[in-house]
């Protein structure tokens, strides 16, 4: 299983997470950050294949992917 953690308050809500998703599970939550912005969001952690796009595209760093081990330990991929 992957998922990824979104920092919510470094998150611009740019959308470039969101299009680059190949699995589309990702998108802009409706409330805001405290900069006014709406944070991007996980829906679907079970389709998450770590794949990292996501934070590969984020120009804020603000998204951190991990895949779990075949110990059912998470193990940090990018951030």
């Amino acid at each position: 299983m992957s998922y990824i953690i979104v920092n919510k308050e470094w998150c611009k809500g740019c959308e470039l997470c969101v299009v680059s998703c190949p699995k589309k599970i990702i998108v802009l939550e409706e409330g805001f950050n405290s900069q006014g912005y709406h944070p991007a969001k996980l829906i679907d952690a079970d389709k998450c294949t770590g794949c990292a796009m996501c934070a590969e595209m984020c120009p804020d760093m603000a998204i951190e992917v991990y895949k779990e081990d075949s110990k059912s330990q998470s193990v940090k991929v990018s951030k």
